[in-house]
């Protein structure tokens, strides 16, 4: 599907080529955008179209919901970047183009025409956007990886589940393709800076986004507390600061996070400033994340009287910071966005 709507991004023109998530992922959001995307796709197809969820759940390579949904508002041509004649082509389009965005891995980049040097040397107004698991550079830089590498070496997967009670379970991986569409948010966010750039100067430039950097940049302040203090952060024990927990409503689950102190007024407020509310227990942050589990207690019945929505509603009106606990069909239906 084409976007026809005229937007300040519809002068970018992109080309898109690789497989699977991220480079697709980031040539989509500037699609959305506006900016007018070819992707390339070898002979046999994007493996996407491979992966689904499909109708029926009858796999149909035209069909693939993930495939659609990271295509939408893109062209399409086919061409096999490992022979002479689809380089040639690669490289026609290339003449015409703004954007370069491609995950092909950094061993596979001087066979396919992709090496970000000679493409830049050759193209000097183009931006050459390339993804691949650990960055062009480095000891890993042709290493294999899949999303549950990146997973797993970025240190993502370390603090999953966060605040554990279950020391005997294993680090988990996010559900889906969160580091592949990462990656991809990232490096469209930057190649908008680098078209910035070259509106001013005239000049392109090669950008590398490694999909574990990405991920460790963005883990709250885990790096931070270890590289200044030696603090090593864990998926398990409990949270520093409270109240920070899940808890049952009468029809769904609210994620309680109300930990800032004039938030925790509002809170007391709107729960009828209960008695046990002012015990010592309670004075700060600090203590009622210590005592998370009693705070969580104590507030259960009062949680339960209500509906999700209903008290997400109230607490917004108050600026108290609680979310609701969407399923898939509950974040697509109309009341989620009253």
């Amino acid at each position: 599907m084409e976007n026809q709507a005229r937007t300040p991004f519809s002068a970018i023109r992109i080309v898109e080529c690789g497989e699977g998530v991220s480079a697709a992922f980031g040539a989509k959001l500037l699609a959305d955008l506006g900016a007018e995307v070819i992707k390339i796709e070898s002979p046999s197809g994007d493996l996407t179209r491979q992966r689904g969820p499909f109708p029926g759940n009858v796999p149909d390579s035209e069909k693939s919901g993930l495939f659609i949904y990271l295509n939408a508002n893109k062209r399409g041509i086919v061409a096999d970047l490992e022979l002479a004649e689809g380089r040639e082509r690669l490289h026609t389009l290339l003449e015409h183009a703004d954007v370069l965005i491609h995950n092909v891995a950094p061993s596979e980049r001087v066979a396919c025409g992709l090496d970000s040097a000679a493409l830049c040397a050759t193209h000097p107004k183009l931006i050459v956007t390339s993804i691949s698991m650990f960055g062009e550079y480095g000891p890993y830089a042709n290493y294999r990886g899949y999303e549950l590498t990146a997973s797993h070496a970025s240190g993502w997967a370390f603090l999953s589940p966060g605040a554990s009670p279950y020391p005997e379970l294993p680090p988990l991986k996010c559900y889906g393709h969160q580091l592949d569409f990462q990656g991809g948010a990232h490096a469209a966010t930057v190649t908008l800076a680098a078209y910035l750039h070259r509106l001013k100067s005239g000049r392109g430039q090669s950008i590398d986004i490694s999909e574990q950097e990405c991920v460790a940049a963005m883990l709250e302040q885990n790096f931070v507390h270890y590289t200044y203090s030696g603090q090593q952060a864990s998926r398990l024990g409990q949270r520093l600061i409270g109240p920070w927990f899940i808890a049952d409503c009468a029809d769904g689950k609210i994620f309680v996070f109300t930990v800032e102190e004039d938030q925790w007024k509002r809170l007391v407020e709107l729960m009828g400033d209960p008695e046990w509310a002012s015990e010592d227990l309670f004075r700060d942050r600090f203590a009622r994340g210590q005592n998370n589990d009693a705070l969580k207690a104590l507030m259960t019945d009062w949680l339960s009287q209500w509906n999700v929505q209903n008290l997400y509603k109230e607490a917004q009106k108050r600026r108290i910071p609680f979310a609701a606990i969407n399923t898939m069909g509950g974040a697509l239906s109309e009341r989620t966005f009253a």
